[in-house]
């Protein structure tokens, strides 16, 4: 079986096509900034690329990783294009979004609720998933929350370098979300890729904590002084999402891999090279 990743060089790509490669798959995969081993240069914006890409590798399963924060072209019209390409031939597709589709005032979120971004990058993903579900009712999107593992996660980095004072700003304490552990949610996109789930899947950890107390995990494992990481409530004025719980109910019950809290899986996650 052959699985193409959109985003191989990226963080959340590149543990995916390691560990499909591990479980039988034959793995390519593209790039666009950041070069990788198996990956081919593509720009999503470009549709007929994206087109002749996909006719090439001729895969039986397209899994959508590549994102960009600010790019809407990017993100909304370049998911388009990927699930129109593996539509077109006769791939199964897997597409990764985001809680940022939400505005936080609901709290808890399944997956019949409905997207209501406050800002570009959740509106973005949320164009992203319509246009997908429009083109192809029968693919896996899957939203997921903040990606941790092996001291490479953005909040990981973010922890280190406001300790260090590397980085300006805060770990918001008000700011909740349900961290997922990279290698867990790439089990899951893996898992996908070979069953005939169709529509949206929550996968995420199974912890609520704030950003701050995420950092104080992280602190602790890797050594570092709690003292100081800046922090503080949300600043007034801020158009971020406060409180997003993915609920991962329907998730526990569809998928064999074991969904783990961040209170679980951070202190035993050592650090690693890339």
């Amino acid at each position: 079986m052959r699985m193409l990743i959109t985003g191989i060089s990226g963080f959340l790509g590149g543990v995916t096509a390691r560990r499909a490669s591990a479980a039988g798959w034959a793995v390519s995969g593209t790039y666009f900034g950041n070069p990788a081993d198996r990956g081919e240069r593509l720009d999503i914006r470009d549709r007929r690329a994206v087109d002749d890409l996909v006719r090439r590798a001729r895969p039986d399963v397209v899994v959508h990783t590549a994102a960009g924060r600010e790019d809407w072209p990017l993100i909304a019209d370049g998911s388009a294009y990927v699930a129109l390409a593996a539509a077109g031939a006769g791939a199964r597709l897997v597409h990764v979004s985001t809680e940022a589709i939400f505005s936080g005032r609901d709290g808890e979120y399944d997956e019949d609720a409905l997207p209501d971004p406050i800002y570009r990058y959740g509106a973005a993903k949320a164009a992203a998933e319509t246009a997908v579900r429009a083109i192809d009712p029968s693919a896996a999107v899957v939203r997921t929350s903040l990606i941790l593992g092996h001291g490479r996660g953005l909040p990981e980095k973010l922890t280190h370098d406001l300790a260090a004072g590397r980085a300006n700003g805060l770990l918001f304490t008000d700011q909740i979300r349900k961290p997922v552990h990279v290698d867990d949610l790439a089990d899951a996109l893996i898992e996908l890729a070979g069953s005939d789930y169709a529509g949206v899947l929550n996968v995420a950890g199974a912890d609520a904590i704030s950003r701050y107390g995420l950092g104080l995990l992280v602190a602790e494992r890797d050594g570092l002084d709690p003292a100081a990481i800046p922090h503080g409530p949300m600043p007034p004025g801020l158009t971020l999402p406060a409180d997003i719980r993915l609920t991962i109910d329907r998730a526990t019950g569809l998928l064999r891999t074991r969904l783990r809290g961040c209170r679980e899986f951070v202190p035993q996650d050592a650090p690693s090279p890339a």
